[in-house]
Parts: C-alpha cells; structure tokens; sequence
C-alpha cells in the first residue's frame, strides 16, 4: 500500500476529513504532532518494533509539543508482544519524593493551598517516569540500537521546528509561564511576547540531554548532570516543603503490573490498573451498560443518557476506592465483579435521571468507607498508539500533568507537576484520604491506556488525554466502535457527552452532542455546554488491515503503510 497521511485537522475544528478513514497493511502510528508520528513511521519503517518507535514519537512530542508531555513526566503502556501472546502493562507514573508528607499542600493554618499556588515551582514536581519506561520497553521489546532511536528528535532540537499553532495558543494563554528565566527565554520572544505560529524554535539544551541519554541510557537521565540539575531547579524554585533529591532519582523504578480486564460483548476490554483508575473506571462504564441494548440506541440523547448514568456510578466508586495499591488496598476484582455491576445497573433508569451516585459496596470490602477526594487533574498529557509489522502493539499514555506541568525548565525540558494529583486534604472525618501524598507513593491518575482483544488477539488501541474526563472520552469512544460499528476516526471526532459524578452533564459546544441538550434536560439532566478537547488517538486491526483515528481537536496524525 502507498505511503499515505492524514490530514492535519487543527484546533477544534471538526470538519468532514474528520470523519474519513485512513488503512494501511503493515503498521501504523497514530500521535499527537505530525512530526513525532513521522518520527515514530521512520523506525517502523526501518524494521523497528513499536517500542522502538516509542522512544522517537515520545522524544519529538517532548520538543514539538511541550505542554503535553516529555522526558519531565510519566506514563503508563499496555504493550501486545506477539511472539508470546502476551499483554504487559507498565507503571511510570512520577513517585512522591521520599520526604513528601500529607500536610504538604496545606498552608500554615491548615487549609488547603490554592491549586495554582500548589502547581507553579519545585514543590509540585515528582520523580520522572517516562525515560526509564522507555528504556525498560526498549530492552524488553525493541530490535533497532537505543541510540539511534534519538535522531529524529536531535535533528529537530539542532535545527529548529515551526512552533504550531497549538502550542502557540498554549503559550499565550498558561498561567505562570514567565516565571521562571529559563521556562521564559524558552517560550517567549525577547520583548517579552509568547511565541507566535510558524516561529523557529531550536533546542540546544534538549539536543545536549539526547545526546547524553542516546550515549549512556536511561542512567543519564536518573544519576549524573541531568538528575543534578533537576534537583537543583526544584529546590531553586519550590516555595516551601522538601522536593526531588538524587537518592529519589536514582531509585526510581517502573513497576509491571497486572492488566484489568472486562468482558464486553465477547470481547476482552483491556487497562492498567491502580494507581490509575482508567481500566478499572472503564470497564465499570461498559459493565453497567451490558444489559442495555446500546447498538439499537446508537448515539444520541438516549445513548449519551445511559452512558452518563453509567459514568456517575463508576465515579463514585473511583472517589471512594482507587489509590495507589502499593499503599491503600484497592478491591480490583471486586469493583469488575459482573454479579455487582449488574446490581449496580439496577440504579439506572433509562427514562429518568438519577441523583448524585453513591460509591457501591464491592464484594470483599462491604462496610469498607476510607473517605477519598476527588482532585484536579490538569490537561498536560498526549495519548499515541503504534501496530508494528510484526504484531506487536503499544498504547500509552504520558502526561507531565498540567499543560506545560511546573512551570520548572531543565536541560531543555519541562518537568512535571504531578504531585498536584493527589489530594490536597490529608484527612476527612477522622480517616486517611486514600489519595493523600506520601512519601514514595504514586497519586491517582484518569490515563486509560486501552487495548481490545478478541479471540485472543488485538483488535483495537485506543486512548486520550483529557484529566479525570479521560475516562469518559475513552469510554463513549469505545462504544460507538465496538456497539455502533464506527470507524475509528468517526468515533474519536464525534461530540463528547459526559458526567464525572457533579452537577452536570456536560456536552460539547458547537458538535452534535449540543443538539442533545433539551432531550436530556426533559430527561432530568442539568446541562453544561463547553469545549472538550479530547485527544483520542486509535488504531483498529482487522483481517490484516489496520484503520486509524486521529482526534482533529488537536494537531495528531495517522501515518501507516
């Protein structure tokens, strides 16, 4: 099949090439920038697996699109190796450094410090995951030598990109971008404006850190200049509790976990479990909608009701339950248990909205209440998905957690504020949040890496960026491909409905989805219009053929062959 591209589709504009197909035979990327998917193409194309393409997609989004992503945060991989017929999953989500204690975003009289106060400098900034999750799936899966995987992202720090115009509008338009020197001389020009669509922008410093992670490996990164550095421009910009230290970079480690997998319609639905609460918050929504007949709704009012009910239900339970495994005891099963999904459905009635949902009582934990918040979670993530000529499959979500994360710059790169993702109030009524920071410990994330089997074998990737509504972009996502028999890039384009458990549903402005207002308002909903700007990307495998989806409210690609 000829080399083909998709249409770049920028900005919220949802225009008729959005609804397009895009194949191809062999393998196929789908990311967020049309240069890191270029990136990721090349090394297919020269006998690479997605892992390999993983290192160059991952290392030209952290240039091209710095808001998102780069080697400052985490992530989480579901990644398919083929020869053995396995799935694994890999937790690079960013640690709490060892001295981190609950108290530590509350302010002196003990009530929680502002979310803006708390994200801007050192103190909001974890242990980096992404550069060692991209050595451990290298090591592991990859065919091409590591230090070749870094050319196409030196070749852009060394010469210079056109700054699109969505990191442009990032740019104009992020709170505290200027306060630090280096974040400023990075992103703004010399009279002080933000950088404008279509400026050069080089990186020496990103060329200079690529060099030394092309040359010494992931080590590079997490012991010697570069950890230094990091620790330094914490310290230097933090405005009060203890940050990073070497020790804290030097022990990080990518932790392999179990997949979390539901049953849907015949297939296998599969996520990454705790301490992200996608897999397990999704198959909650598909589990609660099995007993209604989805494909004979299709979407509309109707649909984009159950599903909200659906949603309200799987939110509660995250609010209350999900943590960090390692440091609260999350009921897995018994939140995906069948028998108390379908008990759990009873609550939705297709004809009325309900009120605010309660969390459920899973078995193996009835009588089980740790309170739990439910914290801000910011929009600094990007989502891509890889099929590789030789059947292996990646999808990952990577995130530095705001956009433009803290604010903090660093041999060329951002680094995260992810430490804002747990919550902020240590206790509530006399307990523990289970989400409350610790020394060591991963805060909760929405990221939903998702990978669909049937039959034993791949047959969808697919994910989003997008905070805590990640889950719902995810799952509507996925029912309109596997009930309504969308095309991928039908299914990430269509208009987002969706309820996260608060006051409203929310609907997005200026697509269909805003026609379903006053049905869902006769329905009991109240309603909320606004922009959602999901970032779904997706790859479907059938018969051999693979078909992508590239959400056209940002900059992403589908390029294959």
């Amino acid at each position: 099949m000829a080399h083909r591209r998709m249409t770049v589709l920028a900005m919220g504009l949802l225009c008729a090439m959005a609804t397009s197909a895009f194949g191809a035979d062999r393998h196929m990327v789908a990311a967020a920038h049309p240069r890191a998917a270029e990136a990721g193409l090349a090394m297919l194309e020269a006998g690479g697996t997605p892992a390999d393409a993983a290192v160059a997609v991952q290392t030209v989004l952290g240039l091209v699109e710095p808001q998102s992503s780069g080697l400052g945060g985490g992530a989480f991989a579901l990644y398919w190796d083929a020869s053995e017929r396995k799935l694994y999953t890999f937790d690079a989500r960013e640690t709490a450094p060892k001295a981190a204690r609950p108290e530590r975003f509350l302010e002196a009289d003990g009530k929680r410090m502002k979310f803006w106060r708390a994200v801007i400098g050192g103190q909001s900034v974890g242990v980096p995951g992404t550069v060692r999750l991209l050595e451990v799936l290298h090591k592991k899966f990859g065919k091409r030598r590591w230090g070749d995987l870094f050319a196409p992202a030196k070749r852009l720090a060394r010469d210079g990109f056109e700054v699109s115009p969505r990191l442009a509008a990032s740019i104009a338009k992020a709170r505290g971008l200027d306060r630090f020197p280096e974040t400023k001389a990075y992103f703004f020009a010399a009279d002080g404006a933000p950088l404008a669509p279509g400026a050069r922008l080089g990186n020496p410093a990103y060329l200079k850190t690529l060099r030394a992670l092309a040359d010494r490996g992931a080590d590079a990164f997490y012991t010697g200049d570069i950890a230094a550095e990091i620790v330094a421009a914490a310290r230097a910009t933090t405005i009060g509790p203890p940050t990073i230290t070497a020790e804290d970079l030097a022990a990080y480690r990518v932790i392999e976990r179990s997949p979390v997998c539901l049953d849907y319609r015949g297939r296998n639905v599969c996520g990454m479990g705790p301490p992200t609460s996608g897999g397990i918050a999704v198959g909650q929504i598909l589990g609660l909608l099995r007993g209604f007949d989805m494909a004979a709704l299709g979407p509309g009012p109707a649909s984009a009701h159950l599903i909200a009910e659906a949603e309200k239900l799987a939110y509660a339970d995250r609010a209350r339950y999900l943590g960090d495994s390692d440091f609260v005891p999350v009921p897995v099963q018994g939140l995906l248990d069948a028998g108390y999904l379908a008990d759990r459905a009873k609550a939705i009635d297709p004809k009325r909205a309900g009120p605010k949902a309660d969390a459920g009582e899973p078995p193996s934990r009835r009588g089980w209440r740790p309170p739990a918040g439910d914290p801000r979670e910011g929009n600094g993530t990007s989502h891509f998905v890889i099929r590789g000529a030789n059947g292996d499959a990646l999808s990952i979500t990577t995130t530095i957690e705001s956009g433009f994360g803290s604010r903090v710059m660093v041999a060329g790169f951002l680094l995260n504020n992810e430490l804002t993702d747990f919550d902020f109030q240590p206790t509530r009524e006399g307990r523990p949040v289970a989400n409350r920071v610790e020394g060591g410990k991963r805060p909760r994330s929405s990221m939903s890496p998702t990978i669909v089997f049937e039959d034993g074998a791949p047959v969808l990737l697919i994910g989003s960026p997008g905070g805590s509504r990640i889950i719902t972009y995810v799952a509507q996502a996925l029912v309109a491909i596997l009930d309504w028999k969308m095309t991928p890039q039908a299914a990430v384009a269509q208009g987002h409905g969706l309820h996260r458990n608060g006051k409203a549903l929310e609907l997005e402005a200026d697509t269909e989805a805003a026609g379903w207002a006053a049905a869902l308002r006769v329905l009991g909903h109240t309603v909320k219009l606004r922009p959602l700007t999901s970032g779904l990307h997706a790859i479907q495998i059938r018969d051999g053929a693979l078909t992508g989806g590239a959400d056209p409210r940002r900059e992403g690609v589908v390029l294959g062959r």
